[in-house]
């Protein structure tokens, strides 16, 4: 699983990079559009940098579990890590053109998704011998 999730966490922050040079190179440029919309570029953008640390930190660090219900919170969790960079990859295609009117059901699901398998891998590391 840690080398998924390393694999994941390099494709994500090279698609990070991506984002920014599509922000960058912009037709109208961001800063000439309407303050919504460049917050929504900005902040899926930053959620996707954020998605992409926590998957490659994972990939440096994560130690399977001993127990069997540990590992499979950790399975699961890892699952929720592995989730969140799609969709908000998603996010930032879909939602960033319609500014703040716009349903942001995606960048919402994969920001979740961070905070379930955050939670998922801290109660399966709680108190573990």
């Amino acid at each position: 699983m840690r080398r998924v999730h390393l694999t994941v966490g390099v494709i994500t922050l090279v698609a990070f990079a991506v984002t920014g040079m599509i922000m960058r190179t912009h037709n109208p440029r961001l800063r000439d559009l309407g303050d919504d919309i460049r917050l929504m570029y900005r902040s899926r953008h930053i959620y996707l940098l954020g998605s992409g640390i926590a998957n490659l930190l994972l990939g440096l660090y994560l130690v399977p579990r001993q127990a069997a219900w540990r590992r499979r919170l950790q399975h699961a969790g890892s699952v929720f890590f592995l989730a969140a960079p799609v969709s908000l990859a998603f996010a930032f295609f879909t939602e960033t053109e319609h500014g703040l009117a716009f349903s942001i059901w995606r960048s919402t699901l994969g920001l979740f998704a961070l905070l379930g398998g955050t939670i998922l891998h801290f109660v399966a590391a709680e108190r573990a011998p």
